[in-house]
């Protein structure tokens, strides 16, 4: 097993894409401000068109709030998808003091790590260069009350909500465990904080308040992404395709009441091609030729039970083909658990009920019950998925005194770090029926005049085609000679967290939204300066993973 004690190691080095780094991101960074200074003094006719920006709202979940990194922070904030599409407007008579619900902290708080009980509290994730992988900081902030006037307010994005909670008094309170619907970011601008989750004030309904000209609404994405971070095991965060329906058609019906109220809805990018579900391949086990045979020989029992099953009480051939443990020199695919298989304990059973088995046969079957590996190139659907929280599993030992039990290699990875096809397709769908509902009540409210511009991001066109190579271009986009990719390395696009765009990230969003909202109004804006911005930060000594070590 010498090549397994290296397993653990390397996964995590793969499932941080981290590629020669070295300290050289904010080189890169100081390089390109110098060679391509903030545009000014640009004669360009810029104009607003059809369109009033003079009071601009922008409503919706992580990606208007400026979250990224796992946390929301002042710098993320500052450079939101929603103030830089303010800037962008500000140049053609729109909002000069755009108000957001300021965060007032460097490292925000760290809403995907568990802090520890110690009363220290965690930060962003920064990349640690040594590990390479992203690392907490130490120095996070409690999330606060604002402490400014609310009711000034343009920014009404709230990390972590779906499309029903821009319309409930719930997500302002109470905090209590009966009330799934409870948001602390929204619950520290709220204008009228719910002490009942019945009354009390609602994100829309605060944004309508603001009394806007011109707004944007870019939700739905957790209506699907909490049930594939969840690795398709909570159906419940699954939203229905009627909830759907509903919910966005209100939203819309609400706004469309403001007087003269122009906009733009962004619908659901393609999920499943960030770096969360992409960093960590399904055929992550690399094997040296005498580990392959060790293990081999170690499944051989399980795959004469499959045999056996078949031969003797009829089960499917293909399927049991399909869960047959064969490794190999070279890279193999994770050895996972799947709920949507049939649980083969009772058949297992039959074979020791006919003395085919002995009873300790039987016991070494029981973790392979709905155990199968992984599966990769499936016509039409590609790969399955593993999720980046993986990383930090595959190649360890389940049991601390068994040298044999590595995680994903002889011990079926747990269902929650997984995307199987069932799932895959069913994410898929979800997206493509709510981004079409979107569509559907966008044109139906621009039926008599045109007061919704509708920027979609289906995979044929813009921004996401060329960054995810989703017309099989390759990956990342060139931007002034500089190659951007869609990963969290110094050159990439996302943040830490694999889930959110960094700031450049969020510029390219915001250059492809305003492309949409051009064509709709007549406008012509400037583009955000992509270079001019940072990408990821790197540990400076106050990261879990450099104090702890």
């Amino acid at each position: 097993m010498k090549r397994l004690k290296q397993l653990s190691k390397l996964l995590l080095v793969t499932a941080f894409i981290f590629a020669g780094c070295e300290g050289q991101e904010q080189d890169l960074i100081d390089d390109r401000l110098e060679n391509n200074p903030p545009p000014g003094g640009s004669t360009e006719n810029y104009t607003a068109g059809d369109a009033d920006f003079s009071n601009y709202v922008a409503i919706g979940n992580s990606l208007t709030a400026g979250y990224m990194d796992a946390a929301l922070y002042n710098e993320g904030q500052e450079n939101s998808v929603a103030a830089m599409m303010n800037s962008q407007f500000e140049v053609v008579g729109g909002t000069e003091n755009f108000n957001q619900p300021d965060i007032d902290s460097e490292n925000g708080f760290n809403t995907a790590v568990e802090n520890p009980q110690n009363g220290a509290i965690l930060g962003r994730f920064k990349l640690d260069t040594s590990i390479p992988g992203p690392s907490p900081v130490i120095g996070g902030d409690p999330i606060t009350p604002y402490v400014g006037n609310t009711a000034e307010l343009n920014n009404f994005g709230v990390p972590g909500i779906q499309i029903g909670q821009l319309l409930t008094p719930a997500t302002g309170g109470p905090d209590i465990a009966q009330n799934p619907a409870y948001s602390p970011f929204y619950a520290r601008f709220a204008s009228s904080p719910s002490q009942d989750g019945q009354t009390g004030s609602t994100i829309l309904g605060d944004a309508i308040s603001a009394n806007p000209s011109f707004f944007s609404l870019w939700i739905g994405n957790n209506d699907v992404l909490g049930y594939a971070v969840s690795g398709g095991t909570n159906s419940a965060i699954l939203t229905s395709q009627g909830d759907y329906q509903q919910r966005f058609s209100a939203v819309i019906n609400n706004l469309m009441q403001v007087p003269n109220l122009k906009g733009v809805v962004i619908d659901i990018p393609p999920l499943l091609a960030i770096p969360y579900f992409r960093a960590v391949s399904y055929d992550q086990i690399e094997l040296d030729q005498s580990t392959a045979d060790a293990l081999n020989a170690a499944f051989a029992g399980f795959n004469a039970a499959l045999d056996a099953i078949v031969a003797n009480l009829g089960h499917d051939a293909e399927d049991a083909a399909m869960r047959k443990v064969n490794y190999q020199a070279g890279a193999n695919p994770i050895l996972i658990n799947d709920d949507n298989l049939e649980d083969l304990g009772p058949k297992f059973d039959m074979l020791l009920a006919a003395g085919a088995i002995s009873p300790e046969q039987r016991a070494a079957l029981a973790p392979y019950e709905q155990a199968r590996p992984m599966q990769g190139n499936i016509p039409q659907l590609g790969d399955e998925l593993v999720l980046l929280t993986a990383g930090s599993v595959l190649g360890t030992l389940a049991d601390p005194n068994n040298p044999q039990s590595q995680i994903g290699v002889v011990v079926p990875l747990g269902d929650q770090y997984t995307l199987t096809s069932d799932e895959i397709i069913q994410i898929k769908t979800s997206r493509q029926t709510f981004n079409a509902i979107m569509a559907q009540v966008v044109q139906g409210a621009n039926a008599s005049s045109t007061r919704i511009a509708f920027h979609s991001t289906n995979e044929a066109n813009g921004i996401f085609k060329d960054l995810f190579g989703l017309d099989g271009s390759g990956l990342g986009v060139r931007v002034v000679g500089t190659q951007l990719q869609p990963d969290f390395s110094p050159n990439g696009v996302f943040s830490t967290d694999g889930i959110h765009p960094n700031q450049r990230g969020n510029a390219l969003l915001v250059n492809d939204i305003l492309e949409t909202v051009e064509e709709t109004f007549g406008s012509n804006l400037p583009e955000v300066d992509v270079l001019n911005l940072p990408s990821v930060q790197v540990c400076a000594g106050n990261c879990v993973s450099q104090i702890g070590s």
